[in-house]
């Protein structure tokens, strides 16, 4: 496990679209590290300039203010690039239900034209951030690649049609795709406002305000939460990768361990109740289920750990720890 932990993509010029966002920060973050070049493309409609702020004076980073729904600015902040890394995306599932108009445009159409652009200006490898919303209403726990249900969501729709045309665009035009399909992602630099804040720092957000969280229905759902560290990991095995099996494949990137709603509020009022004793006199509320959203999910990582060696590095205990932490700090 250690071994894989410590591969990183080195000495290349990469397209980090979605740059300035939670997950796309974080990929940033740690391509500039590993030595590479880094390309940031963004519109900053959900990404957030404080999220790339230290980055500015890097002299690797390059950040270019752009729309993936605009084929020129794919065209131009993919020419030269050896790997695109394509986070950009208008993500949660109440929003499509909400207003599936924008969510097919920017996470289709975007995303066609992100990939014909890395096509034509010939690039190493298209890694894109799928999603475990493909899988629908399929009843199978754990969750494996090869069966999805139907999406319950226009964000699920638009995720699987991301993946039939990175697989077309793989057999028609011969350009090496990866669909990283990510499970509940947390950790560091997630927006805890808006109406459609993740549920976890939404959770410590209001804690620290001595609010109680509203849980979606009973508390009895359960997800397969995934700390940021592992997503990272998975983003720098894809490209890395040689094996011709293990290209043009989707993989679930998750711990493959499923967390009640009501488990992961209790485990974050205790972490957070470590920074305020007060917070663990905190008890939840429950509201109705949302719209679209399955009951359990939980992943499968064979694939991903057999292909790619991908390992985590974070249980969902130690990534809430250090997330909850963070969001102490920074918040």
């Amino acid at each position: 496990m250690s071994e894989n932990m410590h591969r990183h993509l080195k000495n290349q010029k990469v397209l980090v679209t979605g740059g300035a966002g939670f997950i796309g920060s974080s990929l940033v973050e740690s391509f500039l590290r590993a030595g590479n070049r880094v390309v940031c493309l963004d519109n900053f409609s959900t990404g957030k300039r404080e999220n790339i702020s230290g980055f500015l004076d890097n002299p690797g980073f390059t950040l270019f203010e752009g729309d993936i729904r605009n084929p020129d600015d794919c065209m131009k902040a993919s020419e030269g690039v050896d790997y695109v890394f394509h986070q950009a995306a208008l993500g949660s599932v109440p929003r499509s239900i909400k207003d599936p108009v924008s969510t097919t445009d920017v996470n289709i159409g975007g995303f066609v034209k992100m990939l014909f652009a890395s096509k034509e200006n010939r690039v190493k490898r298209f890694i894109y951030a799928a999603s475990s919303s493909t899988y629908g209403d399929h009843p199978d726990l754990p969750k494996v690649e090869e069966k999805t249900g139907k999406p319950l969501s226009p964000y699920g729709i638009t995720k699987l049609a991301d993946e039939l045309f990175a697989s077309n665009f793989a057999s028609v035009y011969s350009i090496d795709v990866i669909g990283l399909r990510y499970f509940n992602v947390f950790g560091r630099r997630q927006d805890p406002d808006g109406a459609y804040a993740a549920v976890i720092p939404k959770f410590v957000s209001l804690l620290m305000k001595h609010q109680a969280p509203v849980i979606n229905g009973d508390g009895s759902f359960s997800r397969d939460f995934t700390y940021i560290d592992n997503v990272v990991q998975a983003n720098h095995l894809a490209a890395l990768v040689k094996e011709k099996e293990a290209v043009n494949q989707v993989y679930n990137v998750a711990h493959g361990e499923r967390t009640t709603l009501s488990e992961l509020f209790r485990l974050i009022r205790d972490y957070a109740g470590r920074f305020d004793s007060e917070i663990l006199k905190i008890e939840p509320l429950y509201g109705p289920s949302r719209p679209g959203d399955i009951p359990h999910s939980q992943a499968s990582i064979d694939k991903a750990r057999n292909l790619l060696g991908y390992a985590p590095s974070h249980t969902v205990n130690e990534g809430l720890e250090q997330a909850v932490e963070w969001f102490w700090k920074n918040l």
